[in-house]
């Protein structure tokens, strides 16, 4: 029996690719991401005539798998911020399975750009932005529980997203209010089960549960992607993260300081919120004093010679010039 062609091969292909969802509306065509729920899959909106990425389950996994990936969607349709993917559908396959559909992000992950960063300012105006939506889920009650540079997107225009909510818990009323992680037993998580990624995750993550996780589990895996950005490497393989960012001399105090207090092994050592954790850092990058670091009395005057490096300059030039004029004038 003769081979199938080029051509046959590729039909059949595209129609293995199908859907079937919201009627034929989606064709998927490839596979773009994966993860511990599901896949997700580039895809083209023929409605709309659109490219969109398709979460779905990668096998029919039962009730809870479905349950979870709902509440996934629902957490993200809650999260209406430029830096959080936007939800656009939801549905079911012709197999039953469920799926959602978002918008197709186009970039890097923070790790694959973390070498074109230049400079220390642009590095850290890239972390303010990772903690902008961060900040704006806390105010909606949602926890991510696992920020890392893999779920960070950076694109050609340096927008940057913070991605994969599939693990997030969310405070409130209604069935979204449940924790989407597992594995999970009826009305919440089965205790015991670490939700994170090693290296980026607090703690008390660590430790198993969710009892205790709060805004500050985020703080303290935005410190780590702070030291990232920092140092160049993960602090996963340092014992005591904080102690480690302080003793690096190649990080200025300051900053050093921040990443130290956000990566506190005690939640109540930590900022308690991610505002204040990037409000300093903002205040560093405008050359004030940040409120992690008590500064000696070297380090004020040079922080103000720096600050006010021109106007100082211009004074001494006055100085100067007024003094040879004085000279010339007595001679």
């Amino acid at each position: 029996m003769s081979g199938l062609s080029d051509a046959a091969v590729t039909r059949l292909k595209a129609a293995a690719a199908s859907t079937g969802a919201s009627g034929g509306r989606y064709h998927l065509l490839e596979e773009i991401g994966r993860g511990g729920m599901g896949v997700v899959h580039r895809a083209l909106d023929n409605e709309l005539g659109r490219e969109v990425a398709i979460k779905i389950p990668r096998e029919a996994r039962g009730p809870e798998f479905e349950r979870r990936l709902r509440i996934e969607a629902r957490v993200l349709a809650r999260l209406e911020h430029p830096g959080i993917v936007p939800i656009h559908d939801a549905g079911r396959l012709d197999d039953g399975r469920i799926f959602y559909v978002m918008k197709r992000v186009r970039g890097r992950t923070l790790r694959e750009y973390l070498g074109e960063l230049n400079g220390l300012n642009e590095r850290l105006r890239v972390f303010e932005r990772i903690c902008e939506p961060v900040a704006f889920a806390h105010a909606h009650g949602c926890i991510h529980r696992d920020l890392k540079p893999d779920n960070i997107m950076v694109g050609a225009f340096g927008e940057v997203m913070v991605m994969d909510w599939g693990v997030a818990r969310v405070a409130g009323d209604g069935p979204a209010s449940e924790p989407a992680c597992g594995p999970a037993v009826a009305g919440g998580t089965l205790h015991g089960t670490v939700v994170g990624t090693a290296g980026f995750m607090a703690p008390e993550q660590a430790r198993g549960g969710s009892d205790g996780i709060d805004e500050r589990a985020d703080v303290y895996s935005l410190g780590a992607i702070l030291y990232l950005l920092l140092t160049g490497r993960a602090p996963d393989g340092d014992a005591d993260p904080s102690a480690a960012i302080a003793r690096h001399a190649g990080v200025p105090r300051p900053l050093r300081s921040i990443c130290a207090r956000a990566l506190a092994a005690d939640p109540g050592g930590r900022y308690p919120a991610v505002i204040e954790l990037a409000a300093d850092v903002a205040r560093f990058r405008a050359g004030a004093a940040v409120a992690a670091h008590a500064e000696t009395f070297v380090e004020r005057t040079l922080r103000f010679a720096r600050t006010y490096r021109a106007a100082i300059l211009l004074v001494l030039a006055y100085i100067v010039m007024r003094t040879l004029v004085a000279i010339f004038a007595g001679s």
